[in-house]
């Protein structure tokens, strides 16, 4: 077998693997966080959360961010190695790269001082003034990624197989692209400075989640 041959589909193999494990350990996180470890610390009383926040919140959140750094870094390699430009393909990367952004310069940081703020409490301080502040800020752009992964997820997983997603970016209609990335443009924004509205209970991030998808794929297909 030609060498050339064999190194490009090992290349590509590896590639994909490493975006689907990053990825199962991104997104399961981001779950768990939202539909496990929030409804849990509404019912936890302040010791048992304080402790949570302390010692299990960091090591989350080291491999939530990590996970998500591998999934994007992996996920830019396979866009440019297979040059991937269906419709579908860029609305779901786009979808995760927002979701990447939100991580590191959203979720991260605010989560970092509710953690500081634990920390200081822990040890006979007083809460920082901004924490509570913060844990909203992470809490909305936590509830914006969590809407927007089912449909990242869908396009990612749908594109070989819907042929009118499938159509080259370059090919789709000017009023397609307005809708969808306007409309994706809309929610980000909400996500850094609106409210998390129906998105506040785990069902309804999950409804939302929902319709955005099928919104954005009708949007792709019919105009």
């Amino acid at each position: 077998m030609d060498l050339s041959i064999l190194n490009y589909y090992a290349i590509g193999f590896l590639l994909r693997w490493g975006h689907i494990l990053a990825g199962i350990t991104w997104i399961g996180l981001l779950y768990y966080f939202n539909f496990v470890q929030g409804e849990y610390f509404k019912e936890a009383d302040g010791a048992a959360k304080s402790d949570a926040i302390q010692k299990l919140v960091p090591r989350a959140l080291w491999w939530f961010r990590w996970g998500a750094m591998f999934t994007f870094l992996t996920g830019a390699g396979l866009l440019w190695f297979y040059k991937l430009q269906g419709f579908g393909i860029i609305t779901g990367a786009t979808l995760g790269t927002i979701m990447f952004l939100n991580v590191w310069l959203i979720i991260w940081p605010n989560q970092k001082i509710v953690i500081a703020s634990a920390e200081k409490v822990a040890a006979g301080g007083e809460a920082l003034a901004n924490a509570g502040a913060a844990l909203g800020k992470a809490g909305l752009a936590s509830r914006t990624n969590t809407l927007f992964s089912i449909p990242m997820l869908f396009f990612m997983a749908s594109s070989k197989y819907l042929p009118g997603i499938q159509q080259p970016i370059s090919q789709a209609s000017t009023l397609a692209l307005i809708a969808v990335f306007g409309l994706i443009a809309l929610l980000t924004l909400n996500g850094i400075k609106g409210k998390t509205g129906p998105m506040t209970k785990v069902s309804g991030v999950i409804h939302m989640g929902l319709l955005l998808t099928v919104v954005l794929y009708l949007f792709i297909e019919l105009l």
